[in-house]
């Protein structure tokens, strides 16, 4: 049934991305709407129980309906701007649930902290170098590049404290979400905007859904 999901969640991105290139918005949401909803099952049946892997499934499911907004924002065009706040505020809550469970497993979190912080310093300055938006996105945009740094940060650190299959595959597939979303906002707000670079994104975040999915196995 794993296989299945992640099947059918492949198909679904690609019927999403080839719909959204016709400009078929509606049907396109859709599409994106059934492929999350595969990330979150497969949480779900992956999930052996307890604390962690609860509060993981949360995440999961803040992670789709936060897609859902973030597309239906090309159906409701005049509400574009609110909807995509909205649907950045509903991913931020995501990363600080996927935060909170892997706190708990985390004997070096202070440091981490730190080095997460710095970084994502280093990280707006260079990308808001090459982007050109209003001052309440980038604001917004540095909010949500905070925590998804902090909990790169702390995944790669429980990797380096407590080396195993669940600690690997979840921070690989956080690490996939950092780099499609920065691939997201340079190219929302970039100077050039590519489709090759949207569809590379989308490929990188659900890849990273369902790593983050999968890890839950070994929780």
């Amino acid at each position: 049934m794993q296989f299945i999901l992640i099947v059918l969640c492949a198909i679904f991105v690609g019927a999403f991305l080839y719909i959204e290139t016709r400009k078929k918005y509606v049907s396109a949401l859709i599409f994106k709407g059934l492929a999350s909803v595969c990330f979150v099952l497969l949480g779900l049946l992956c999930s052996g129980g307890g604390e962690v892997a609860r509060i993981l499934v949360y995440g999961l499911i803040l992670g789709c309906v936060a897609d859902v907004l973030l597309n239906i924002r090309f159906v409701l065009k005049k509400k574009e701007l609110l909807i995509y706040l909205l649907g950045i505020a509903v991913f931020l809550a995501g990363h600080i649930v996927y935060l909170i469970a892997i706190l708990t497993i985390s004997s070096n979190w202070p440091v981490c902290f730190v080095i997460g912080m710095i970084l994502t310093v280093f990280l707006i300055i260079w990308m808001y170098k090459r982007i050109t938006t209003s001052r309440k996105i980038k604001i917004a945009g540095a909010i949500y590049l905070e925590a998804i740094m902090l909990l790169n940060a702390v995944a790669i650190g429980n990797v380096i404290a407590s080396p195993g299959s669940f600690t690997f595959v979840f921070a690989l597939g956080t690490f996939l979400f950092l780099i499609s979303d920065v691939l997201l906002i340079l190219n929302t707000f970039g100077s050039d905007p590519k489709r090759s670079i949207r569809i590379i994104h989308i490929l990188l975040y659900y890849a990273g859904q369902v790593l983050i999915a999968l890890s839950l196995k070994y929780v």
